[in-house]
């Protein structure tokens, strides 16, 4: 249940979010986010608007980045780059990283999570993107944060050969798979997620009531027993060329565990099955299933058309969900409406966006007005027994963390 700062704070968020919204950034004024401390679990969902960052910091100390999108798009569809465009998008999560790690005493990443292969969540390249000083590949995203932060373990959905279902192609990919490469020819670390794990993604030491579950990966999802998964997809052999598996179905999902609370957050799975047609392709229905309820959650594919069925929101049921916004069409009207339907599953909730557009907002407003945040980080910071979580918002126009909202709950 949200314990919003004061009495006047929560009727406010009765009556009107936006009122809410001004109310809680004047209450939080000129405070900033405190450091992680032992024990906590935090996971900073990063809004450079332009594509997809997730940082999670472990009980322990331990450290997982979850994708580092950096795209190309125009500002008539793309969020402007924040803070600005003075570093690249992948620059900044790297600095976003080192900063918040400086509490753990370690200034490098133990993990770096690709969920799938798509420039928003690995990053796109041109021309003008540097060279590497470590290989033969350009500097974006996933790569940029690779040149600024030592990361033990890489872990995508395909290596090595990444051919199932088919080999994602694109100056972005084959700028991916050169990174790998150059990983793998310096002797550092690169697997294959396992679907249904919960050891792979372990924190180095400490006793917490802690796991991070791979709950889905290239259409296998985690059968609820042991570390065992299913396929969701059938035979290759059965399916026409055009009706494959794409990539954003093909995307990691993980559930993060610490004690009563649970996250999750699925890449850009989507639950879309064509009408029917492919009732293989609603992974994401597979997953929320397994997985939840939850206490937060993420809107997966950014909260577009084909991602958050009905079903899915009745499965995880968070008391807040986070949209990983960057484009015009992030979210949907639709999947903004399930978010925040009583009718789909009753109580409190809260929803934030990382970085929704004008444009989407006024199109949008009976919905989006109902939003705690629209523009910001999205920081979840866990209590070490895991019976409480507080939701941070801060600032993304600068690298000082100055808080914009500030909600308590129990888990």
């Amino acid at each position: 249940m949200t314990a919003p700062l004061n009495r006047r704070h929560f009727v406010l968020g009765l009556l009107a979010a936006p009122l809410a919204l001004r109310a809680a950034t004047a209450a939080v004024e000129d405070q900033h986010l405190p450091p992680w401390t032992p024990g906590c679990l935090d996971i900073h969902h990063i809004a450079t608007g332009r594509g997809s960052a997730t940082l999670v910091v472990m009980p322990d100390g331990t450290s997982m980045l979850i994708d580092a999108g950096a795209t190309n798009n125009a500002l008539d569809v793309s969020a402007a780059p924040m803070p600005d465009a003075s570093h690249r998008p992948g620059e900044w999560i790297a600095r976003y990283a080192q900063r918040h790690l400086r509490a753990t005493g370690r200034q490098q990443l133990d993990y770096l999570l690709v969920t799938h292969i798509h420039p928003d969540h690995l990053g796109d390249v041109n021309d003008a993107a540097p060279l590497s000083a470590q290989g033969a590949y350009r500097l974006s995203g996933v790569t940029d944060v690779a040149e600024l932060l030592p990361v033990g373990l890489l872990v995508d959905r395909g290596y090595p050969a990444y051919d199932f279902p088919l080999r994602p192609g694109g100056r972005y990919a084959e700028n991916y798979y050169a990174f790998v490469q150059s990983r793998v020819q310096r002797g550092l670390g690169v697997a294959a997620i396992r679907a249904g794990s919960a050891s792979q993604l372990a924190m180095r030491g400490g006793s917490a009531p802690f796991s991070i579950r791979t709950v889905a990966a290239n259409g296998e999802v985690w059968t609820g027993s042991g570390e065992q998964a299913k396929s969701m997809f059938p035979p290759l052999s059965s399916l026409a060329r055009a009706d494959y598996p794409d990539e954003n179905v093909c995307s990691i999902a993980l559930k993060i565990s610490l004690g009563k609370f649970a996250y999750f957050t699925g890449g850009d799975l989507t639950s879309y099955t064509h009408d029917g047609e492919l009732p293989w392709r609603d992974v994401l229905g597979a997953a929320a299933k397994v997985a939840g309820p939850v206490n937060v959650a993420t809107a997966d594919h950014h909260g577009m058309f084909d991602g958050l069925s009905g079903d899915v929101v009745r499965a995880l049921r968070p008391q807040a969900w986070v949209i990983p916004s960057w484009h015009l069409a992030h979210p949907d009207m639709l999947q903004l409406e399930r978010m925040l339907s009583q009718r789909l599953y009753p109580g409190p909730r809260e929803v934030y966006a990382t970085s929704l557009m004008a444009a989407n907002h006024l199109v949008n407003r009976r919905l989006t007005s109902q939003l705690r945040s629209r523009d910001g980080h999205v920081v979840v910071r866990v209590a070490p027994d895991g019976a409480s979580y507080t939701v941070y918002v801060t600032g993304n126009g600068d690298e000082d963390d100055r808080l914009k909202w500030v909600s308590r709950h129990a888990s």
